[in-house]
């Protein structure tokens, strides 16, 4: 197999440059990654080859081994909308099961999960399916994804 002809080797959270050389649309769990070929939504392939594991935020870019940058989109996917009369106990109960979470003035979006969609329903939430982009809040300790407890 070929290697690609675009190489992107760091990652910004925005853009530097006006023009981009191309974007790439992923999923929450897509944009969580290190070493990988992605297919730009032009169709051409991209390796990404990241110092370490990245949390890649929706408007971030890619910058390219020769400067250009890949636009970051955050694509559409399965989720549960929630909401209720309790949006800030529901909240919490989401997060103490350190579920990513996304949140809005009236309503959360999560990952669809058939454990968490009974657990709220006792709870009292509305659930309702959508697809859409899914942007969660990041961790307490830093920005994007954070794993464990350490400080």
């Amino acid at each position: 197999m070929t290697a690609p002809a675009l190489t992107a080797l760091s990652y910004h959270a925005h853009a530097h440059r006006p023009e981009r050389a191309g974007r790439v649309s992923l999923d929450y769990e897509g944009r969580f990654l290190r070493r990988k070929v992605l297919t730009l939504d032009d169709g051409r392939p991209l390796l990404v080859n990241l110092p370490k594991t990245t949390s890649l935020d929706h408007g971030g870019v890619l910058v390219l081994d020769g400067g250009g940058e890949i636009e970051i989109i955050a694509a559409p996917e399965p989720l549960l909308e929630v909401t209720g009369s309790d949006l800030i106990r529901l909240a919490w109960h989401i997060g103490n099961r350190h579920t990513p979470c996304q949140i809005g003035a009236d309503r959360l979006l999560i990952q669809r999960d058939h454990v968490l969609h009974d657990m709220l329903t006792r709870l009292g939430a509305t659930l309702r399916e959508v697809t859409e982009p899914f942007t969660p809040e990041g961790g307490a300790y830093g920005h994007g994804r954070t794993h464990g407890h350490s400080h």
